[in-house]
């Protein structure tokens, strides 16, 4: 990175949700200055004054080197690496509002997953639409849960990006004794994982609110897993990422925990909330409810057969019952495993 470990230059990692704030804590802990920007006034100014996000992440003290703003100037001043950690459907607004700020020697990372829903494209694509593509770019993915590394127990992620020297230095930075980081050039592939594992836990959580048992449960992770793995390569990724972490991995982890907001999201929707209902109950963005309609729609576009993600779909936006969408998968003709 620009600065080494412990340096004046700051990290500027932009959303003070949950996992923003995780990300902020485990920079923070190598001793660069690292500063926490969030749109909320009233939640930034509580957040100074306990040392922590007591909304969103509580548990986890701040360390010393770990300031927070919500003024997007104040963050950005001087700062070289920036990390954006905010939902999908805010992540063009905010590179955009970035973009008027930066200078010419600013890297940019983010740990956004999910399809833009209005155009079915990945982060990657509308951060070179909107900054070119000369500015070094990465993602930040994989099986992570924000309560988990902000408590600093152990956990592996995967740094993608096309500029190897650019993963490789993210990568070692965001690494301690508690997070290992491994690297990949397969931007496409880590992003679809990313997008397509948070409607596939919508289905486990709805399998498993319903009692369908866990041969059913291993039966969606494996299927799911052919068909994020049939999107990926129709888009251009490398089949082997999808084996990894930000595949296999990220896709277990928010299946079968219910950390995971999506999982929960489908618990709820099983035990007869609606929606609304379940998202309100929540209170924090659920991912795989968006991705469900823009997985839907890329999946269309490339004619690439996603049955799983189809009846999730069905069932969130045609009101389809979820035991009729079971029924469908289990009467399908019956074809080879890897076709």
């Amino acid at each position: 990175m620009t600065g080494e470990a412990g340096s004046g230059v700051p990290w500027a990692v932009l959303g003070a949700g949950s996992w923003g704030t995780a990300l902020a804590i485990q920079l923070a802990r190598s001793g660069r200055p690292t500063r926490l920007w969030g749109r909320d006034a009233a939640l930034v100014s509580t957040m100074a004054r306990e040392r922590r996000n007591v909304r969103y992440l509580p548990e986890a003290q701040f360390p010393e080197t770990l300031s927070v703003t919500s003024d997007l100037d104040a963050a950005l001043d001087g700062a070289v690496d920036v990390l954006i950690v905010v939902p999908s459907h805010a992540f063009r607004g905010l590179l955009s509002e970035v973009a008027r700020r930066i200078g010419p020697e600013a890297r940019i990372a983010w740990a956004t997953k999910g399809f833009e829903l209005e155009s079915g494209k990945l982060p990657h694509q509308v951060a070179r639409e909107i900054l070119g593509v000369e500015r070094p770019i990465a993602v930040l993915s994989g099986p992570t849960f924000a309560r988990e590394v902000g408590a600093g127990l152990p956990t592996a992620l995967t740094v993608a990006s096309p500029d190897a020297a650019f993963a490789t230095a993210l990568a070692r930075e965001i690494s301690s004794t508690q997070l290992r980081a491994y690297t990949s050039s397969d931007i496409v592939g880590v992003e679809v994982g990313g997008a397509v594992k948070n409607v596939l836990a919508v289905g486990a959580g709805l399998s498993d609110g319903l009692g369908f048992g866990a041969n059913t449960r291993v039966a969606l992770i494996t299927r799911g897993l052919a068909e994020m793995m049939r999107l990926g390569v129709a888009l251009g990724a490398q089949r082997e990422t999808f084996m990894g972490l930000a595949g296999l991995g990220d896709l277990v982890l928010t299946c079968t925990d219910n950390q995971s907001r999506n999982r929960r999201f489908g618990l709820l929707l099983a035990a007869g909330k609606s929606a609304e209902e379940a998202l309100r109950e929540i209170g924090q963005v659920v991912e795989g409810y968006a991705a469900a309609k823009a997985v839907h729609s890329v999946a269309q576009r490339e004619n690439v057969s996603m049955p799983i993600c189809e009846g999730i779909y069905g069932v969130l936006y045609e009101n389809r019952p979820a035991q009729e969408v079971v029924r469908g998968l289990m009467t399908r003709p019956i074809k080879a495993e890897t076709d």
